[in-house]
């Protein structure tokens, strides 16, 4: 991934991975099959034994984003746990040392996706947070999850002609090019292929990262981890504390992904909080001159349509030649509901779309996806994709086309208005079962105080998740009001003092306690 980008759009296209990622996987049998015991005794002593060697790197950052003294190190874990005398990974390290003289220790961070890196986001939230008491006591350690950016082996399916040409990474939009059982055989071929063997396919979901966590919270030091994960990154947190609830010293859980709700109920949950970001985007579009939603919020979604259908059988022209067709709009404009502050980006690529150009959206696409302006990708969503088919719920062509029209039924902005007869999901003839289970991190014990935030308008991970999280857990509940996804690296007073509280002190707010963007 690139990290030449902005912090509000780095965390939008952390949260893309969300709305892609309809590969399925999951079975309730499984949910409590990560509590184990991962070390002595289990010949994994050798990686727990080890001692990364980090050395100085220099991270790439947005531009005008002060620099850091970075350091990276390797770290190797099985590839499959149940045989640590096998195949090896390689996981990507980056650490900014903590600028104070009594460190407490290291704060392990995860941006999202599934399959983002963590190192460069380790590096831009030591920027973000450079006079924060967090990067006084703390080392700030991000990790390129297994199959994930610099970490070996790598996830990828698709060439960069491939995604340009516009490669599938889910079932929506149905009816326009849906998946056909030969394609999907396709995709787990092409996947192994590039990634580097179908074993690898098995062994990358989120179960698998959470027992390399624990690998690195031993190689850091650390008795206890402490955490901070955004979006995609609360599962991930979550399901170390349910594995190992007394490795947990605290975990800072932001953009939560509902622990309760399966594939279905909680892409349902995700496409209804999408539909209300895009009406309040209507209407404070509503309140300018020349909006191109309209003059009346309740009409916006059919005025949207109305411009975007066309693109299906003629894309818009753009000044690189490639054109922008339905799907990229509706993923440009989606890219802009992950923070207000994009809003009048989206609605200016809108009024750009009127006139027949679609440079606008386009350009919000590309950063939605991480596309280079030479036309390169970076791995991530090909990650998103593969992680998912181990994460979420398996389902057979009914079950997929029940949710799409579902998706279509709570999130109309993005319905295409063609008839599907059979949608078909990704993941369907992937090598392994799904390994995570729904509910999970569900009736932990030992687990001691954790802390959620939640915003209220976020469209990606609803707050209903948050609130869902936080009980789940037994733990705490930030409540920011705002409107979009993820709030850590918003540098706002309020959330910045509870968090570094939290952190620092082990002191959770006040039940009840909310913070205004």
């Amino acid at each position: 991934m690139s990290y030449r980008k902005t912090p509000a759009v780095v965390v939008g296209a952390v949260a893309l991975t969300l709305l892609l990622g309809a590969c399925a996987g999951g079975q309730a049998d499984a949910a409590q099959a990560g509590r184990q015991p991962a070390w002595p005794g289990t010949g994994l002593d050798g990686f727990y034994g080890q001692k990364p060697a980090f050395k100085p790197c220099d991270p790439q950052l947005p531009p005008g984003v002060p620099a850091v003294k970075a350091e990276c190190a390797r770290l190797k874990v099985p590839l499959d746990y149940r045989d640590p005398k096998g195949r090896q990974a390689e996981i990507a390290l980056l650490r900014v040392p903590a600028r104070g003289k009594d460190p407490i220790g290291s704060l392990v961070l995860n941006p999202g996706g599934p399959g983002f890196p963590g190192t460069g986001h380790a590096a831009l939230t030591a920027a973000v947070w450079a006079a924060s008491p967090v990067t006084e006591r703390f080392d700030l350690v991000g990790f390129d999850p297994r199959g994930v950016g610099a970490s070996t082996p790598a996830l990828d399916c698709y060439t960069d002609a491939e995604r340009d040409r516009g490669a599938k990474f889910s079932s929506i939009p149905a009816g326009i090019d849906d998946w056909t059982r030969k394609e999907t055989r396709r995709l787990v071929e092409q996947c192994a292929e590039r990634s580097g063997g179908k074993q690898v396919l098995a062994h990358v979901g989120t179960r698998d990262a959470a027992r390399d966590m624990d690998v690195l919270r031993q190689a850091l030091g650390d008795d206890k981890l402490t955490y901070a994960g955004t979006s995609y990154g609360t599962r991930l947190g979550a399901v170390y504390a349910e594995m190992f609830p007394k490795k947990v010293r605290a975990l800072v859980l932001d953009g939560a992904m509902d622990p309760l709700k399966g594939t279905h109920e909680r892409r349902v949950q995700q496409a209804t909080g999408m539909q209300g970001s895009f009406e309040r985007m209507a209407a404070s579009c509503a309140t300018k001159q020349d909006c191109p939603l309209g003059t009346d919020p309740g009409r916006a979604t059919k005025v949207f349509q109305k411009l975007l259908r066309p693109l299906i059988d003629k894309p818009a022209r753009t000044s690189d030649g490639r054109g922008l067709t339905f799907e990229q709009a509706v993923e440009g404009v989606t890219a802009a509901m992950y923070s207000k502050a994009s809003w009048p980006t989206a609605i200016a690529g809108m009024a750009e779309l009127e006139a027949g150009k679609g440079d606008t959206l386009l350009k919000l696409r590309d950063g939605y996806h991480g596309r280079t302006a030479d036309g390169l990708y970076p791995g991530s969503l090909e990650a998103t994709l593969a992680i998912n088919c181990l994460d979420e719920e398996r389902h057979t062509p009914k079950q997929e086309s029940a949710l799409n029209r579902a998706w279509y039924e709570a999130a109309p902005f993005s319905d295409p208005g063609r008839p599907f007869k059979q949608a078909r999901d990704g993941c369907e003839q992937w090598p392994v079962k799904p390994t995570l289970g729904y509910p999970y991190a569900t009736g932990i014990e030992g687990l001691p105080d954790t802390l959620t935030v939640s915003v209220t308008g976020d469209p990606i991970t609803p707050h209903e998740g948050g609130i869902n999280l936080a009980k789940t857990l037994g733990g705490s509940l930030l409540t920011v009001e705002g409107e979009q996804h993820g709030a850590l690296l918003t540098t706002n007073a309020c959330i910045n003092k509870a968090v570094a509280t939290y952190l620092i002190d082990l002191k959770s707010p006040a039940e009840g306690a909310r913070c205004k963007l």
